[in-house]
């Protein structure tokens, strides 16, 4: 590799490592303010389980430590959130130099939608999911009314937040499809080709992130991904570009 070829190399992990400061410095000072709100935070995240617990029955915790842990994962996991438009636009900012000019006008919609689709996403699965997943698992452990609930308020944090950031997660598919769209890198012919894949895909990541082996749990996480995936398509045909093919190359040609 040649000095020029060096310097723009080195340029590039400057700029991202700037970048890459500049959103650990917002998630960090998101941290902070958000661990001081972490127990009504965990008492509105925790509702969609206590609302379907018996009666008479109440979250616990095993150790001394576990509040002092969970609280501090709710606060991190706040912070994402909160942090999430600056962590976008760095992102944008440090893949805009590769786009063309006409395309660099799409950064506000860009963070704006992502944000957006993460928030509706999550908010989703909350209202939505969660009671249903919930209520489902705790009828089919109760056994009749022979057993007892005794969730820890760290077990069911460290569902709950899996499932937050999954159903976030997927909703950036239509925002991801658009992207390598407009770039030509996918169009929704080859999207449409490999649609049976994808629900495949879809059911695999269901059933990684939801909390049990049951089939309605990570049906209710799938189906959503897949609907997401068929929407990218129709933004995809909408305004997207056709793939960039290459040019075979003919065998009399000499180099």
């Amino acid at each position: 590799m040649s000095v020029e070829q060096q310097l723009p190399f080195m340029a590039h992990l400057f700029e991202l490592r700037r970048r890459l400061t500049i959103a650990a410095s917002s998630w960090l000072v998101a941290f902070v303010v958000c661990y001081y709100f972490s127990e009504p935070l965990y008492l509105f995240i925790s509702k969609p389980l206590r609302t379907v617990l018996p009666d008479g029955s109440k979250m616990v915790f095993l150790s001394p430590t576990e509040p002092l842990f969970t609280y501090m994962k709710i606060a991190a996991v706040a912070a994402v959130l909160v942090a999430l438009p600056v962590i976008l636009w760095q992102i944008w900012g440090f893949i805009a130099p590769g786009l063309y000019k006409n395309e660099k006008r799409f950064a506000l919609p860009f963070v704006a939608s992502a944000y957006c689709s993460f928030l509706g996403g999550a908010y989703l699965g909350f209202t939505w999911i969660f009671p249903l997943v919930f209520s489902v698992l705790l009828t089919m452990g109760l056994a009749g009314g022979e057993v007892t609930a005794m969730i820890s308020m760290g077990e069911y944090f460290s569902i709950a937040w899996k499932l937050l950031l999954a159903f976030g997660a997927i909703f950036e598919t239509p925002i991801v499809i658009l992207i390598f769209a407009r770039m030509g890198v996918v169009d929704a012919k080859w999207l449409s080709q490999k649609r049976k894949y994808f629900i495949i895909i879809a059911f695999i990541f269901a059933g990684i992130a939801t909390p049990g082996p049951d089939v309605f749990s990570q049906t209710a996480l799938a189906i959503p991904f897949i609907l997401l995936y068929e929407v990218g398509i129709i933004l995809a045909r909408c305004f997207g570009k056709k793939m960039t093919e290459k040019t075979p190359v003919d065998d009399n040609e000499t180099i």
